[in-house]
């Protein structure tokens, strides 16, 4: 029978690199091969190859209508970016192909569409997959499938005016407890750039001004946001991608950062092009005061593929442009000697009672018109300072005599 003599059945892409497996982008042409390996004379209506992308979302929700009544409501979208169809093997009189024992490989080429399509994603309620699926069709015989999937990663490219532009900002709060005012505490920070690309370091130029009786503690993270939307509603997973934590200021007194170095994991990058998947990250500058609700600055991140080049040269190949490992692709965030905290532990109170009492969430906060609120002189000095040396510590340490510096002394 022919599902003896059907030794291996196989689709192998043409890549570069022998043991590293190809990446596209748009307009790309992705081609390979179909392996067919019989211990026999077999007989074959046709091979048929089908070439599929889509980003789909799904969640569901329980509802309550009364006291003893409740349903679940599911919610799910899709948007096609890839349909492409091809015959490999098929005689024109509609007869049957007669493939003698031995190995067979069917080649298969087909271009990716020239507009935007969108970088694959595996997420909790939501992914975006491209794959190539071929069918082996057989006289009087099951119908044999295979299916394997490739990569896309769409070119971020952080080196334009807007990713290259300083994200800056200013905030500040009444320490209240029990109807009772602490003091002011004040926090204005400033990165060189909107858009970085993974393994880079951010450097965070901050000051914290605490004017309240209390000691504060100033952290820095790094947050994803994962968006799914279906139906008009949002479903939303955040996490904590990166920490830093700094020294604790005192009662009446001032720290500054002058550089402090905050290291992105091998996150994948931004999607902001697709209708119903979002992924979106934040650097948040924070401050715990005891007893009362933390401070937080949030300067919009887009993570690119295409690094930083100050002397202009370009490479075309995407593979070479976004050569980290490809585990992001899974959300897999490698070990860390200090795990980040839950995204819980840095949001605000505030925000986090906004986030539970909405039943519709919002459409995302647009951050783009950051720059254009007031921002205190402090953030002047930062634009004569020479760029920091990239580095996971601090490249500036202060003296223990000079830190922290209070404004009693």
């Amino acid at each position: 029978m022919i599902f003896d003599k059907l030794k291996k059945f196989d689709i192998v892409f043409d890549s570069p690199e022998v043991d590293c497996p190809p990446v596209f982008s748009s307009g790309d042409v992705v081609s390979g091969r179909v392996v067919l390996e019989l211990t026999g004379e077999s007989r074959v209506d046709s091979l048929k190859l089908h070439a599929e992308g889509f980003a789909k979302v799904h969640w569901t929700e329980s509802r309550s209508a009364g006291s003893s009544t409740a349903y679940t409501q599911n919610y799910s979208d899709e948007v096609e970016y890839l349909n492409r169809r091809e015959v490999l093997l098929q005689a024109d009189n509609g007869e049957v192909t007669v493939l003698p024992a031995g190995r067979h490989e069917f080649p298969f080429s087909f271009q990716l569409p020239e507009e935007t399509l969108v970088t694959s994603f595996e997420g909790k309620h939501g992914s975006i997959r491209y794959w190539v699926k071929v069918k082996l069709h057989r006289p009087w015989a099951t119908v044999k499938k295979i299916k394997k999937e490739f990569t896309v990663i769409e070119p971020i490219d952080i080196n334009t005016p807007a990713l290259l532009a300083p994200q800056a900002g200013t905030k500040d709060k009444m320490a209240r407890a029990w109807y009772r005012n602490f003091g002011q505490v004040s926090v204005t920070a400033k990165i060189d750039r909107k858009g970085y690309t993974p393994g880079e370091v951010i450097p965070v130029f901050a000051e914290f001004d605490n004017s309240t009786s209390r000691s504060v503690v100033p952290k820095a993270f790094i947050t994803q946001t994962q968006t799914f939307i279906a139906r008009g509603t949002k479903k939303e997973k955040r996490s904590v991608v990166a920490t830093l934590c700094g020294d604790i200021v005192g009662a009446r007194c001032r720290e500054t950062w002058h550089g402090r170095a905050i290291k992105i994991p091998p996150v994948g990058p931004s999607i902001l092009q697709c209708r119903i998947i979002k992924v979106e990250y934040m650097l948040k500058v924070c401050v715990d005061v005891p007893g009362t609700s933390k401070l937080c600055l949030e300067l919009p991140l887009v993570i690119g593929t295409i690094p930083l080049h100050p002397f202009g040269s370009r490479t075309s190949s995407v593979s070479s442009q976004y050569s980290v490992n490809l585990e992001w692709l899974r959300m897999a965030i490698p070990e860390q000697p200090e795990p980040p905290p839950d995204y819980s532990s840095v949001v605000t109170e505030e925000e986090a009672e906004q986030r539970n009492n909405a039943v519709v969430p919002q459409q995302a906060e647009d951050l783009s018109g950051i720059l254009e609120r007031p921002l205190m002189a402090f953030v002047q000095e930062f634009r004569f300072r020479p760029p920091p040396v990239y580095s996971e510590i601090d490249p500036n340490p202060q003296p223990l005599n000079m830190r922290p510096r209070c404004m009693t002394c």
